[in-house]
């Protein structure tokens, strides 16, 4: 596999480990992976429920907790070190500039579009910018917002295809259609890309699904520089998620995984099980919001609290929580270590260049 460079970074190996929340990628995952020559990726979304610094004070704790995630991650690793951020976050800017501040070397951001991403930068700043889009109109329409309004062009893109685990940036219809799959996009953001060339080069990262180095091979050939990878790295040692979320990728089948609406706004592909069942009945109605995390999220019209939710999944308790995940999660059979996961993914790549 080929290094790639983000921003001037090089990534010696070209996988990029998805940002999952909340409490799945934290320092613990990302820094294994960033041992191993990719990009370990920290999810900061609800962050302030993993850090209870001070009591009730939700939105200081996801600043104190960010900081402190960064820092572990620097004391075990000298890798390239990212943090995921959703616009959706009501947070999203104070996120950002911590990110920023702690001099994280890669801001991905996704779930909305982060038109102002580079405004929060100054001219001390090392942190290189990434959006998550999932069409080439999104990404040349933040090229040129940004290039326009910044003189800043993004450090690579990152393309998010419909079979990701987690939100989508698809309708519903649009999820099983041809003509929005990875393999479609990513040759139409890579010539989106290449238009901007003559400044600067533009890898475009392909996402979502992909779960062998046979993918990867696969969807550089159509032009990416790398890949992301988010299920495949959860059923390891190094994941930062509970072994009881482990093992519901580990003892998972295809038939299990399934799309289900977001309080968020997106729909979202999950594991099916007891908590899902419960809000299909109409059983999880939230009394109210004491995080206000989510911009977009009224919990009057909301079925659940998804930060709850996907905290108490990455915990161990699966019932009152669900398990987010690719279309392919369900290939897992064991855990494993971060390094044996790289090493197979090498054999398969290497193989498909015979």
């Amino acid at each position: 596999m080929k290094s790639f460079f983000i921003g001037g970074l090089e990534v010696r190996l070209p996988v990029i480990q998805g940002g999952m929340g909340v409490g799945v990628s934290l320092s613990g995952l990302a820094s294994a992976v960033a041992n191993e020559g990719g990009v370990g990726v920290i999810s900061c979304a609800g962050m302030g429920l993993l850090y209870r610094e001070k009591a009730g004070d939700y939105l200081r704790n996801c600043i104190f907790g960010l900081k402190e995630e960064l820092r572990k991650a620097r004391e075990k690793s000298k890798g390239v070190i990212g943090v995921n951020i959703m616009v959706a976050l009501s947070n999203y800017a104070d996120m950002v500039r911590t990110a920023i501040a702690e001099k994280c070397d890669v801001i991905f951001a996704g779930a909305g579009l982060p038109l102002d991403l580079p405004s929060y930068l100054d001219k001390e700043s090392t942190t290189r910018l990434v959006p998550i889009v999932s069409s080439a109109r999104a990404a040349r329409v933040i090229c040129d917002k940004w290039d326009s309004a910044y003189g800043y062009l993004p450090d690579a893109i990152v393309v998010e295809g419909p079979k990701a685990g987690g939100h989508l940036g698809f309708k519903r219809n649009q999820i099983e259609d041809e003509n929005f799959s990875l393999e479609h996009i990513i040759p139409e953001v890579v010539a989106v890309a290449a238009t901007y060339r003559e400044r600067k080069v533009i890898p475009v990262i392909a996402a979502g699904g992909i779960m062998t180095g046979e993918d990867i091979m696969k969807f550089i050939e159509l032009g990416a520089s790398g890949v992301q990878m988010g299920s495949i790295f959860v059923p390891t040692d190094e994941c930062d998620a509970s072994i009881e979320f482990k093992q519901a990728y580990i003892n998972s089948s295809a038939q299990d995984v399934v799309i289900i609406d977001s309080p968020v706004g997106m729909p979202g592909r999950a594991f099916d099980g007891e908590f899902i069942r419960r809000v299909r009945a109409g059983l999880t109605k939230p009394k109210g919001c004491p995080f206000h995390c989510i911009k977009t999220c009224d919990y009057t019209k909301s079925p659940y609290c998804i930060i709850k939710a996907l905290y108490n999944a990455a915990k161990g308790n699966t019932d009152k929580g669900y398990v987010f995940a690719g279309a392919r999660a369900y290939l897992s059979q064991k855990i494993s270590s971060v390094n044996e996961v790289i090493s197979r993914l090498k054999t398969e790549y290497n193989l498909c260049e015979k």
